[in-house]
């Protein structure tokens, strides 16, 4: 590893202090997240002490925002008001302790890890994006950070993924294979595989064309929003991910299909779909599924094959995390499956079996719950449909589906990703507060009919 990594890795620790002493408190804690998880260097990892989480790229933007948070806006602890909208991640967060007790294990660093991983990025996103013009600022945030990755997915297409192991010396990813697919290259520019860019630039497109449909902006750096849409739609397309392909053309129909009849019902049907997969997987009873086991004896071709993989992987999976139910195995290792000598003989591809695993239910159904609850809150509690086109609530409206899609990639895929549990924390936030637009309206009502009371006595 490089000095430059380090170099990297260490500066940021004043750039994200410049970005809060230059820049608007939601705007810093944007360009902080985003600019860190999309080209911050993988695999670099400072030990800092005994049960506290190193300092690598997942921790670093949220260890440096809450010391920038100290130092510049220590007021903004005091503001945090918990509520129920974050119970799911609350138990997300503590559940390491009951699972490490029940296995005889300790519970400090399993817990911290997943307070840093997930419970930080949450809470900062309560505390700072929790208006319709926070979450504004991060779903921009976020098209913006898929344009800066279109000309590096290009550049990896061409010349293949070799970004990482220019700048910072060394491959992102060991599996150099993993980065080829259709008889071309599959870019990673920054991030530890292929799938995660394009999980990213489907957030970013979503996102995009959306805010174009909505008018929230009409250009960016004087470019119009439906010239730089359309070049990341072509964009995405490139990087040959065809899972987020479904994702986007699922997420764009049921964005227009709300905004045409005004109704929730397809977010509804895909939150109950995805939930109803991950009881059958939990349960062991997708895998005896005659469609299923035909599927998996019969699939031959490359993409077939790579879902039949992670099938049969589950499968063993998901019968051993069955044996500590409620809890899980924690780190202790034994939610893997080993053959006689010992060696590891499973691969946990996706993040619902990872956390089923070491977690056990309680742990999936927090996770899942905590990324699933904001959205569902959003859509039937607060922004019906019908005002996901308006220009303040549009950015929102995206954001929730993301989570919703992002949990839909956890079930084939491992992502760890700060930036959407920054959306989670903003959207339970923006929530628990009556909405923004009822306030505007209520204001311009008042006034009218002041006026009006005004016209008639004169």
């Amino acid at each position: 590893m490089t000095p430059f990594v380090s170099l990297v890795m260490f500066g940021w620790i004043p750039v994200v202090l410049y970005l809060f002493s230059r820049f608007p408190a939601q705007r810093a804690i944007v360009v902080s997240f985003v600019t860190g998880f999309l080209f911050l260097p993988q695999l670099f990892k400072f030990p800092i002490a005994q049960g506290i989480p190193a300092y690598d790229k997942v921790s670093a933007t949220s260890y440096c925002v809450l010391l920038a948070t100290l130092l510049f806006d220590a007021g903004r602890f005091s503001s945090f008001k918990p509520g129920w909208l974050d119970l799911p991640m609350l138990i997300w967060c503590l559940c390491p302790i009951a699972t490490q007790m029940s296995n005889g294990l300790s519970p400090i660093s399993p817990t911290t890890g997943q307070i840093v991983t997930w419970g930080i990025p949450y809470f900062l996103g309560r505390i700072y994006l929790n208006d319709l013009a926070g979450l504004r600022q991060l779903a921009i945030g976020i098209f913006a950070g898929g344009l800066s990755y279109i000309p590096l997915c290009l550049i990896e297409l061409r010349i293949a993924p070799t970004l990482h192991l220019k700048l910072y010396g060394f491959h992102a990813r060991s599996d150099f294979s993993q980065t080829i697919r259709y008889g071309g290259y599959r870019p990673t520019v920054f991030l530890e595989h292929g799938l995660w860019v394009g999980v990213w630039m489907m957030a970013a497109t979503l996102i995009g064309i959306w805010l174009w449909r909505a008018k929230v902006i009409k250009q960016l750096r004087g470019i119009p929003i439906g010239s730089l849409a359309i070049v990341l739609v072509i964009t995405f397309v490139l990087v040959k991910s065809t899972g987020a392909y479904i994702y986007l053309v699922l997420g764009v129909v049921i964005l227009f299909i709300a905004g045409w009849l005004r109704t929730s019902l397809p977010v509804l049907l895909l939150v109950m779909g995805i939930s109803f997969y991950l009881y059958l997987g939990a349960t062991g009873t997708l895998y005896t599924i005659p469609q299923v086991v035909s599927f998996v004896s019969s699939a031959n071709d490359d993409r077939s094959g790579s879902v039949v993989f992670r099938l049969i992987n589950e499968e063993v999976l998901s019968q051993k995390a069955r044996q500590r139910m409620l809890f899980g195995w924690g780190d202790s290792g034994g939610n893997r499956v080993y053959d006689e000598s010992g060696r590891d003989i499973t691969i946990t591809d996706s993040l619902w079996i990872i956390a089923f695993g070491s977690q056990g239910l309680v742990g999936l159904i927090s996770f899942t719950a905590s990324l699933f609850v904001p959205s569902l809150a959003f859509c039937f509690s607060r922004y019906p449909p019908s005002s996901w086109s308006n220009p303040k609530v549009a950015p929102v409206a995206a954001l929730s589906l993301v989570l919703i899609l992002y949990m839909l990639d956890s079930v084939l895929n491992a992502m760890v990703c700060p930036v959407f549990m920054l959306a989670s924390g903003g959207i339970s936030g923006l929530v628990m507060k009556e909405p923004e637009t009822n306030k505007v309206t209520s204001v311009r009502s008042s006034v009218a009919r002041r006026s009006l009371v005004q016209q008639r006595q004169t």
